[in-house]
């Protein structure tokens, strides 16, 4: 019975690797500006009116099929000072909806993290695909956000930190792709080969012999017509 069930289990979990979810990440990066910086690995943007910095999405496959997806942000502060960072972590599941999303900001030694939001309330288990993904990028930056006001991080650029998460949320939900499991079609069977039935040479017509005209025979000794004998 337990060797039933691992089968069972075994087969279940290969069936659901199967899913064709990824991250477009020429797509995500183009909406950035392009992965022009730190080698071709990061992206750099305005935004509010500060620097900013994204990392290409480290991307790793969850058991069920899905993806899990985590993204390092940097606010560029200047050459004499240090850079503040940011992770975004986004679970995909296998449809490609977005099932929750976490976010932890670093400023100055101290950190600040927000709740595992799931969008698991009552009215967001009614929601599905892409209003779901908009109630939890909603319920991400408002639990931040009030949490960096209770730290009192108010300096321009990064009290605006939490609307840049937002930002990369909404533009890396725009490159998820899906792409579909092609029907399986059945192989169309061999066509009978067509039988070639030898036509009969046509004969050849005889050429028409050309009519032979008739002699005009006589009996021997028969005087010629209109001929008269001398006496």
């Amino acid at each position: 019975m337990k060797s039933l069930l691992l089968t069972l289990l075994f087969a279940a979990t290969s069936g659901l690797s199967d899913a064709a979810v990824s991250v477009d990440h020429e797509v995500f990066g183009n909406t950035l500006g392009g992965w022009t910086k730190r080698d071709g690995q990061a992206a750099e943007y305005p935004l509010s009116g500060a620097n900013y910095r994204t990392y290409k999405p480290e991307i790793t496959p969850t058991p069920d099929g899905g993806l899990f997806v985590s993204l390092r942000i940097d606010h560029v502060r200047g050459w004499l000072s240090s850079d503040d960072h940011a992770v975004l972590e986004i679970t995909i599941d296998r449809a490609g909806a977005i099932a929750s999303a976490q976010s932890t900001i670093a400023i100055q030694g101290r950190s600040v993290s927000s709740d595992l939001i799931r969008g698991g309330t009552d009215a967001g288990q009614k929601l599905a695909g892409v209003d779901r993904a908009v109630q939890i990028g909603t319920d991400l930056v408002a639990d931040i956000a009030a949490k960096m006001l209770r730290e009192k991080i108010v300096e321009p650029g990064r009290v605006s930190f939490p609307a840049v998460l937002r930002h990369n949320y909404n533009l890396l939900f725009q490159a998820i792709r899906v792409e579909a499991d092609p029907a399986p079609t059945d192989p169309k069977p061999d066509a009978p080969a067509e039988s070639k039935t030898e036509t009969p040479a046509e004969k050849p017509t005889p050429a028409e012999t050309p009519a032979t005209p008739k002699l005009d025979i006589k009996p021997f000794g028969e005087p010629p017509k209109n001929s008269t004998l001398k006496q």
